[in-house]
């Protein structure tokens, strides 16, 4: 699996809005944001920003719930 890209994050006010590819993915508001901003600075922003829009899933996820390891 690659690394995510395509994301970027304009503040407008007290919000965070997040993009994805031009196409807003969501938006962080209060403490959230608060907490966006600091781990942007000492993290992998793509990385967090995929993480924060449910878009790090890149459908291995059914191989996965088979594996032996896995099993229930």
């Amino acid at each position: 699996m690659g690394a995510p890209r395509g994301f970027s994050y304009t503040e407008r006010g007290s919000e965070i809005v997040i993009t994805h590819h031009g196409v807003k993915a969501a938006v962080l508001r209060g403490r959230r944001a608060e907490e966006f901003l600091a781990d942007v600075e000492s993290g992998d922003p793509q990385l967090l920003m995929a993480r924060l829009t449910g878009d790090y899933r890149h459908g291995n996820e059914r191989t996965a719930k088979r594996h032996p390891r896995n099993a229930r």
